[in-house]
């Protein structure tokens, strides 16, 4: 293990806990628990001795936080779409079908080594770490920290709510207004604000609409269960849409197109966008055309 971030103890902060200075003098450290882990693993030295969970400091001692990032292992080969990249961070596009993380080889995870280039920060991790997470059907943008710092800030970012995501949807119905859907997702409170951009009549789903959706919060299957409640399933969910309406190969009509927050090193705002996937304007085109063809051009 190599030593990432040095802190020497200053005056007045005799008797203190480790970890709550360790929270305000180590900038890659989100937490207490956080803290008290890195301890237990053996990464913590207090004048190059392994720290106790129970240390009380002394001005003048110097603490030595180590890498205890594991090895990449073998790298997924996949062709991922790198939006942005620099020392601390990257963005890349994530593929419908492939988990973010998980106990699988064919993960973002392990495609990310061989996609980015490592960072020459003192504190690089020894592999990018994905920050947050999208489901494995859902296309888009994909954050990833590429030192211990940027990891612990967007980490924090991420708890406050500090971090703009706006995903793109096919829904089926028709919506003509902005609203907010406010209901529990997984027992815990969740607020999703969607806006209609296009909507065409369909022949078998009477209309789809192509929506921008911004969740407030981050709960799990949040936006799919939303719209599912609104009566407004995405289309292509076979978990929340209705029997029968998923198209075959065309896979789950949702994705990340935005994320805005501020740099983790530089507090730079950065606000990164992409198209959505070119299947959602083609499958409206398609139906519309479908449509005008049974309808004789009329409503």
């Amino acid at each position: 293990m190599r030593t990432i971030e040095t802190s020497i103890v200053p005056e007045g902060a005799e008797g203190a806990r480790f970890s709550d200075y360790a929270c305000e003098a180590f900038a890659h450290l989100a937490s207490r628990k956080g803290v008290k882990k890195a301890i237990k693993r053996g990464e913590v030295l207090v004048d190059g001795a392994p720290a106790g969970t129970g240390l009380r400091l002394r001005p003048g001692q110097r603490i030595d936080f180590l890498s205890g990032e594991r090895a990449p292992g073998t790298i997924y080969r996949l062709d991922l779409r790198v939006v942005y990249e620099d020392e601390w961070i990257a963005v890349v596009v994530k593929p419908p079908g492939v988990p973010v993380r998980g106990n699988a080889f064919k993960t973002l995870e392990h495609a990310l080594p061989g996609a980015l280039a490592p960072s020459r920060e003192p504190d690089a991790l020894a592999f990018p770490d994905p920050v947050h997470r999208l489901d494995v059907p859902v296309s888009g943008l994909l954050l990833a920290a590429k030192t211990a710092r940027a990891r612990a800030v967007l980490g924090r970012a991420f708890e406050g709510r500090e971090i703009v995501k706006r995903y793109r949807a096919v829904v089926t119905g028709r919506v003509d207004a902005p609203g907010v859907i406010e209901s529990l997702v997984g027992g815990r409170d969740a607020v999703t604000d969607y806006h209609p951009l296009r909507s065409v009549p369909s022949i078998k789903n009477e209309w789809l609409t192509l929506v921008e959706l911004r969740p407030r919060t981050g709960r799990t299957h949040q936006l799919r269960v939303h719209m599912a409640e609104a009566g407004l399933p995405i289309l292509g969910d076979a978990r929340y849409g209705p029997p029968g309406r998923v198209l075959k190969g065309k896979g789950l009509f949702l994705s990340a197109v935005g994320l805005a927050f501020r740099h983790p090193a530089s507090g730079e705002p950065l606000d990164i966008a992409i198209d959505e996937p070119e299947k959602f304007g083609l499958r409206l085109d398609r139906e519309l055309r479908m449509w005008e063809r049974h309808s004789g051009g009329g409503q």
